[in-house]
Order: structure tokens, then sequence, then C-alpha cells
């Protein structure tokens, strides 16, 4: 198994963040702490802003944006956090092994180019993609793709870790196997997960939040008892689940309150 960064974990906090368009405003005045060294989901109907939200935390923002992120260290969170979007944003020119390495390619890390293989090789055989390292992206299913994004991801061993749907394009069986895989490498990591899975965030997380409302808004967290990684049968995912799910009817009820 791949080794994992030892780097002290740093709480995350979102102030005011906020984005519109024209006269109609996603989110305003909106806030989350990420715990530092702890799993928070966030889930959500569709096209309410966890993903837009999502992306001003990672710093892709834009023009009709504003939002103020903190660390726990007075630190600035550039540099230090690893974004993995939905889409597996693999180059169809370069071979997988050359597709997870990439962000140590366009930073010059040259001199360490020897051990980050040695590590994305191991990446690579952990996620079951040990025989696909000089493989073209357009050889690969969208399953094995997604999970060549996500072994990019964990090679960036990142203290802060933003994923968006990171299992959503793999079979029930792979996807329960590399949720194992990502909270065992993870665990001393700040996660913030977007997820439409309740099981996978109930599973996974330490805390959820729920994104509904049009501006949206983040309703009152879900503190979970124990510790992630939890079985499918543990009486926390199974109680959850209901919870969670009425959350949800209730968050797409009043999405279409909302609608124009």
């Amino acid at each position: 198994m791949p080794e994992k960064n030892s780097a002290n974990p740093i709480e995350v906090r979102i102030n005011a963040a906020k984005i519109g368009f024209g006269d109609w405003t996603l989110f305003d005045s909106l806030d989350l702490t990420l715990a530092a060294g702890k799993w928070t989901c966030m889930l959500g109907t569709s096209g309410v802003g966890k993903t837009t939200l999502l992306r001003l935390i990672a710093g892709l923002s834009s023009d009709n944006s504003d939002i103020d992120v903190q660390c726990g260290d007075n630190l600035p969170l550039a540099g230090r956090a690893a974004y993995m979007a939905q889409q597996d944003l693999l180059l169809p020119w370069l071979p997988v092994i050359d597709n997870v390495m990439l962000g140590a390619r366009l930073r010059g890390e040259l001199t360490r180019s020897g051990q980050l293989r040695e590590r994305a090789i191991g990446l690579l055989s952990a996620v079951g993609l040990e025989a696909s390292l000089g493989d073209i992206p357009a050889k690969l299913s969208g399953g094995m793709r997604q999970r060549a994004a996500l072994a990019r991801t964990l090679l960036e061993d990142r203290p802060v870790v933003l994923m968006d749907e990171p299992f959503s394009a793999l079979d029930a069986i792979t996807r329960i196997k590399l949720q194992e895989l990502a909270a065992e490498l993870l665990a001393d990591k700040t996660v913030l997960l977007v997820t439409h899975d309740p099981m996978e965030a109930l599973r996974l997380g330490h805390r959820i939040h729920v994104m509904s409302g049009r501006p949206a808004r983040l309703e009152g967290s879900i503190e979970l008892a124990g510790s992630p990684l939890r079985a499918v049968h543990d009486p926390v995912v199974l109680e959850g689940q209901a919870d969670l799910l009425e959350r949800l009817s209730g968050a797409e009820a009043d999405a279409e309150a909302g609608a124009p």
C-alpha cells in the first residue's frame, strides 16, 4: 500500500461565499467549516450549487463570485488542496501513468520523478489499473478512467482534498472498494466530499450537510457517531439513511417551489 503523508491536518473555514448571475443568486453569505483531518460530506439536488461551491473553495472563482477562505494555521489554502472534478479530465494523448503524474510534471518536480513514479504505480495497482500503465485513456472504460483520476488525486498528497462525485462512474462493488481505499489513504486529510449517495456520505463522513433552497443554504449538520469507514450494515448507516432521504426530499420540494 502506498505511503501516506504525515503532515498535520488543517481546519478550513469558508466565510460569506457568494455567487450570482445577473438577478439570480445561487448562494449568498454561505459559511462552512471543514474540521481538520475529518470528512465533511455535502448532498443536495442537482443544480443547487454544490459543485460551484467546491470550485470556489479550490480557487476556481469567477468575476461574479466572492469567498473568504481561512485555514486554521493562518496560511493560505492555495497550493495545499487537491481537487477531483466530476469528469476525469485525463489528457487523451498521455498514457495512464503520465496522466497520474501530470501535476508533478507541470510543477517541474523532476528530482523526485523516480520516487513519484514508484508511488504512482502503487496507487494504480491499488485501484486495479496495474495492467493499464501504458494505455491511453481511449482504451479505458469510464470507470477505469475515474479510478485513474482518483489515483492522480491521491498522488498529490495534499492536506486538503476536494472531491466532486469521485465514485459516480463506478459499479457498486468497485465503488465500495474505492471508498475503502480513499478512507484509508485520506484518513489524515481534511476532506470535502460532494455526493448524491446518502449511503456513501454515511459510510465516509464525520459530518454531513444538505444544501437546499434558492438562494442555497446549508441545513444544520448531521454529526455521525463512530469513525469512517462504516460498514454498509452499520446501524449508523442504516438509521441515518431515512433521515437523509427525508432531508433530501424536503430540499427537492424547496427547489421546485423556488423554480421560476
